[in-house]
């Protein structure tokens, strides 16, 4: 047995009353307006990271291989191969990679210093043309070739 309680006549409308229902909508929309950017912008965040992991790794790695190399023909190569190795490692392309060894006076020779320079044109996710970076990143790394060989 259902009461009812006589009230009357219902009253008229408010415009609150009307507007009901489009809070659901209104989240959604907003959370993904404001929810992409933030995705995107810790996504490139995380390709400049790593790529600024791997540079330094690239030089450091290529100027340890050339300081220990007999001959420079030889150090060139292996600098060049353990750069791109250490760029592999964190998923970057060896066409990304710039490297510039430099020498202060003669290289290899015994107590000299090796100057190993690495950069890296960072690949920003979801840009459908490859070869455009805005953001490079570098790092340079120095050697003493040892004296007794």
């Amino acid at each position: 047995m259902r009461l009812h309680a006589d009230r009357g006549p219902a009253p008229a409308p408010t415009p609150a009353d009307t507007e009901a229902g489009s809070a659901v909508v209104e989240f959604i929309f907003l959370g993904l307006l404001l929810m992409v950017p933030v995705v995107y912008l810790v996504m490139a965040a995380g390709q400049v990271q790593a790529a600024s992991f791997a540079a330094v790794g690239a030089a450091d790695a290529a100027a340890k291989v050339y300081a220990s190399a007999p001959g420079t023909s030889a150090a060139e190569q292996r600098a060049g191969d353990a750069a791109e190795l250490a760029l592999g490692d964190f998923g970057l392309p060896a066409e990304a990679m710039r490297i510039q060894i430099s020498c202060p006076a003669q290289c290899l020779q015994p107590g000299s210093t090796v100057t190993v320079r690495v950069q890296v044109d960072v690949p920003m996710p979801g840009l459908p043309w490859p070869g455009a970076s805005a953001v490079t990143v570098d790092s340079e790394s120095t050697q003493v070739v040892e004296r007794f060989g």
